[in-house]
């Protein structure tokens, strides 16, 4: 299948390709698209590798899997298409902003201005099927999304990897690479912001750390 990315995750990608997990996940996909609603569109399947090209890549949020309702999943975690509803957890992430750099958040929840900057929005799990959270589980992508975070944290180029919630944190482990940073907090959903997440004061330390290694920091005002 053709995937719509960046030329500098070719190598990354043809690698996958020729791996057993891979093929099999590529038959289920292309099967799934075929017989169900599956978000996102495909054309939209990476738009996180497409928008964030490997060797712009100063930092990356993990997420879990896309948003399962119509037209809101679009390839970047935590994002959503304009002119839709803003997710309660983006909502979150728009009042953190606010509390720690003091801006306002736009009026929609695409974060494309963020991943053209080099902050890498990938959920671990890259599709859903309509309504059905959690439906493509176990079935690579995990795999997968493991192998991209192993073949950035061995690039030494400093990078931010910010991990929220449990899921998130549990690849913390694959982060070994001195040249990095992690930062880890609750997850940014209703149930869980009030924990650690709200008052973290991430967008901040993710520029401070930037600044330290001589890396152009985020703008992170998106405009509307």
């Amino acid at each position: 299948m053709e995937y719509n990315i960046d030329p500098s995750w070719q190598p990354f990608f043809l690698l996958e390709q020729q791996k057993p997990y891979f093929q099999k996940l590529d038959q289920f996909i292309a099967k799934e698209y075929q017989s169900n609603e599956i978000f996102p569109a495909y054309d939209d399947l990476f738009t996180a590798f497409l928008l964030t090209p490997f060797h712009n890549v100063k930092v990356v949020v993990i997420g879990q899997d896309p948003y399962h309702d119509f037209n809101q999943a679009h390839g970047l975690a935590f994002s959503v298409k304009k002119d839709n509803p803003i997710p309660k957890s983006l909502q979150n992430i728009y009042k953190e902003l606010k509390s720690d750099l003091g801006i306002t958040p736009p009026h929609h929840g695409d974060l494309s201005h963020w991943a053209k900057q080099g902050v890498l929005l990938l959920n671990t799990i890259l599709t859903v099927e309509a309504h059905k959270p959690l439906s493509h589980k176990n079935h690579g992508w995990e795999t997968f999304t493991t192998h991209v975070i192993d073949a950035l944290n061995k690039d030494d180029s400093p990078k931010v990897f910010v991990l929220w919630g449990n899921q998130a944190i549990s690849k913390q482990i694959l982060i070994t690479n001195p040249c990095h940073q992690i930062f880890t907090s609750s997850h940014p959903s209703p149930l869980s912001a009030r924990h650690s997440f709200f008052g973290s004061k991430v967008f901040s330390r993710i520029n401070t750390f930037l600044k330290q290694k001589n890396s152009t920091e985020i703008d992170f005002k998106i405009p509307n």
